[in-house]
């Protein structure tokens, strides 16, 4: 019983149960809920059951500033936590994260850190959220249509309804077809191509988005976000050094 979902639900950030808690009554996430036990059971399942809800854990719905959507979690060992495109420290920057430090690079003159960690982002309100927030190793999209998309979909609406100038970073072809869920009087949709190695040169690689959501954010009179990640892995490391030499 301890990869039942259910369990995570108490533990999930308040201000998000709030907004959720009659999802989890409804039959399809039941439903979603047995499959989950099952497949657990039977096969690997990404991210670890404790961090299935990280996105919601790192960054609660009323300080939700940006929205990044992704597809699946990553499906090889050690990659998946909860956060998309984000991966833990340790593990190699995926292709698509690549792309995105360097339309970054270009955009702001970002510093390409050593790390695909982006729970620095999280912290400071942007929502990375994955439309299927599991999946089977080894096997990509095989979580699809059972029920995540329908919990997802309510989340992105949620938002679109409850909160005022947020901006919805749609990146290919499955995260555009989310707009539809969001208001454009209330929010700025930037829409582009995946930043994947097939569809970064498509439009994603010059897009400026995130100067362009720095620039909305602040004639909302709302802080920009701070996309350096560089220090981070730099303040973990010397953070960990001090630790150990203290316990010496």
């Amino acid at each position: 019983m301890g990869c039942n979902m259910m369990k995570q639900i108490d533990r999930i950030e308040k201000s998000w149960y709030n907004q959720l808690a009659d999802e989890f009554e409804k039959d399809y996430f039941v439903k979603l809920n047995s499959f989950l036990v099952e497949e657990r059971a039977k096969y690997e399942v990404f991210p670890p059951i404790s961090k299935i809800f990280s996105a919601f854990d790192f960054t609660p719905f009323d300080k939700v500033k940006v929205v990044i959507i992704g597809q699946d979690p990553y499906h090889g060992v050690g990659q998946a936590h909860g956060l998309c495109f984000s991966v833990p420290y340790g593990v190699k920057t995926p292709p698509s994260l690549v792309n995105v430090y360097k339309e970054l690079n270009a955009d702001i003159g970002f510093e390409i850190p050593s790390h695909g960690n982006l729970v620095t982002w999280a912290k400071q309100g942007v929502f990375l959220i994955n439309a299927t927030l599991s999946v089977r190793a080894n096997t990509p999209g095989s979580h699809q249509k059972k029920g995540w998309e329908i919990f997802t979909d309510r989340i992105i609406s949620i938002l679109s309804e409850k909160q005022n100038n947020l901006v919805f970073l749609l990146w290919g072809n499955f995260a555009k077809s989310k707009e539809a869920l969001i208001d454009p009087s209330k929010h700025l949709v930037l829409k582009t191509s995946h930043p994947s190695p097939l569809g970064a040169y498509k439009g994603f690689l010059g897009c400026k988005h995130f100067s362009k959501t720095n620039e909305y954010l602040k004639t909302k009179n709302k802080e920009a976000i701070n996309w350096e990640l560089i220090d981070d892995l730099k303040l973990k490391l010397f953070s960990n050094t001090a630790v150990s030499k203290g316990r010496g």
